[in-house]
């Protein structure tokens, strides 16, 4: 039986109320907005470094499990509470602040800078003040004496409130700490930390994003705590000879999640709830994104998600354009000095590199030459460090420096356009037990040919000589068989029945 809450729920349509503040901005150009204060809503899911998700990896499809990975000293309050994985609770608060060294080496190598909620300055504004869902008491103060320790001195400047527990008061009792400790919301920062207290009736305008660190199963619970964030917040008359202006103050909200499979699931189900009567589920998912856009981080982009892929990683635990995302990385490929040096040093491996498609196009002696420029642009900023280079020299510096870059750039490009070839190959053939190493070299030498323009010799040279990377490669050919398998099974095809395992590029792995 539904509950009544679970109804006032579904009843009150988030995506009306954005409808009619778009539709009255759009036909009352210049007039103040009644509508105007009321913020839209934004999704960022964040998929969290494999080493991390070891720790705590649940469900059909390996989801991140928040409470696991959450788990507290189950008798542990106040300044007993620890994590159990507290090493592992410190990197995670780590990366959300974009302070994690192998998150940083892997997005400089990639030419990107995730917007992590607490390193990027277009969403720090909205985490002045931050709701941290968690799943239960001790959780709540394991957090809050992790935040206090020495080590973590950038979290030392938000107040963090424990709306939880007997000791933060029964129902709205836990109220007036966090509104004592918000304050105006101008001169402070806050974190309140809660496993349920506060998610229901309560308003606290300078709250704008809530990060979701509980695992939830019904939507409505979702949301119920997400649209927390959501309250207005603005200063009517804000100069004081006006009294139809209005300074809105939280334009947006944000939900960050990072537990994406899950958290796209619970979108996908509520859209299609806020829409009873819509036949095709995308359009009514289409619908409630218009008006609450969804970006994902898939371990090295944040790419925003349509409809469509919502539906795909609610159904398969991946969409297509992060699965294309996967195979369009910069990571797959290694284009330092080093790689490139054991590529010179090796004619076979120059010849294989110079069949790649429109790799002439490049210019004669590219390896080379970037090898070069990257060396001389090291001895000239290391004669800058004693402040030694002529106006002639900085300029050449920054001319060397620019155009090694470019060549570089241009030469992983290539690279990347033949891995992008591979699951092409990977689609004609109809093996899945064997790894793709043995399908390449044992099973269809002559299609991978015909498919990707390279032999299966030259490949295996570049794989030998790290010009892919091998790790990446599998996580993206397991995606991509995953993907495959449950789109099939979606229209009620099981396209290879018996199936235990499924084969990577160099590793075998089971299948559950």
């Amino acid at each position: 039986m539904t509950s009544p809450i679970e109804e006032q729920i579904f009843n009150w349509t988030y995506t009306d109320e954005q409808r009619t503040k778009q539709d009255f901005a759009a036909q009352n150009p210049g007039k103040r907005n009644p509508y105007g204060a009321l913020p839209q809503m934004r999704l960022l899911t964040y998929q969290m470094p494999d080493e991390l998700l070891a720790i705590a990896s649940a469900g059909e499809f390996d989801e991140f499990d928040l409470n696991t990975f959450f788990t507290a000293t189950a008798t542990g309050t106040g300044n007993a509470a620890a994590f159990k994985h507290k090493t592992d609770v410190q990197k995670w608060l780590d990366i959300i602040r974009g302070g994690y060294t192998p998150q940083t080496v892997e997005s400089l190598k990639s030419g990107t800078r995730p917007p992590f909620p607490y390193s990027d300055m277009r969403l720090l504004p909205y985490l002045q003040h931050s709701f941290w869902f968690l799943p239960n008491v001790a959780a709540c103060h394991a957090m809050a004496n992790l935040l206090a320790e020495r080590q973590n001195t950038f979290w030392h400047d938000y107040r963090v409130v424990v709306a939880a527990g007997t000791s933060a008061g029964i129902g709205l009792d836990a109220l007036p700490p966090v509104r004592q400790a918000v304050g105006s919301g101008f001169d402070t920062k806050t974190i309140t930390l809660s496993c349920g207290k506060l998610t229901t009736g309560v308003t606290v305008a300078q709250w704008s994003s809530i990060l979701m660190l509980r695992n939830l199963k019904s939507p409505e619970t979702y949301f119920q705590a997400a649209f927390r964030v959501q309250s207005p917040w603005s200063i009517k008359n804000p100069n004081g000879d006006n009294p139809h202006e209005e300074e809105v103050l939280k334009p947006v909200c944000f939900v960050f999640d990072f537990a994406p499979t899950r958290a796209l699931r619970q979108l996908s189900e509520y859209g299609i709830g806020l829409s009873p009567g819509e036949p095709n589920p995308e359009n009514a998912v289409r619908e409630l994104v218009s008006f609450l856009p969804v970006l994902a981080y898939d371990g090295a982009n944040m790419t925003q998600i349509d409809a469509g892929g919502i539906l795909d990683m609610a159904m398969a635990g991946t969409s297509a354009t992060l699965l294309a995302r996967k195979w369009e990385s910069a990571l797959l490929v290694n284009v330092d000095n080093d790689t490139l040096r054991r590529v010179l040093d090796n004619p076979e491996a120059m010849a294989a590199v110079e069949r790649i498609e429109g790799w002439r196009a490049l210019g004669d002696n590219i390896i080379e030459t970037i090898i070069n420029k990257s060396d001389k642009v090291k001895e000239l900023k290391n004669k800058a460090k004693d402040g030694e280079l002529t106006p002639n020299e900085k300029k050449e510096l920054s001319e060397e420096e620019k155009e090694y870059k470019s060549k570089r750039k241009l030469v992983q490009e290539k690279l990347i356009k033949f891995a992008t070839r591979i699951p092409a190959f990977m689609y004609l053939t109809d093996f899945r037990e064997n790894t793709l190493q043995d399908v390449i070299t044992k099973l269809e030498p002559d299609l991978f040919l015909a498919v990707t323009g390279l032999t299966v010799a030259d490949f295996h040279l570049l794989v030998r000589l790290k010009v892919f990377n091998t790790e990446r490669m599998n996580e993206a050919v397991f995606a991509f068989r995953r993907y495959e398998d449950a789109s099939l099974r979606y229209t009620g095809i099981e396209s290879h029945q018996g199936l235990t395992h499924y084969g990577l590029y160099d590793t075998v792995v089971a299948k559950e």
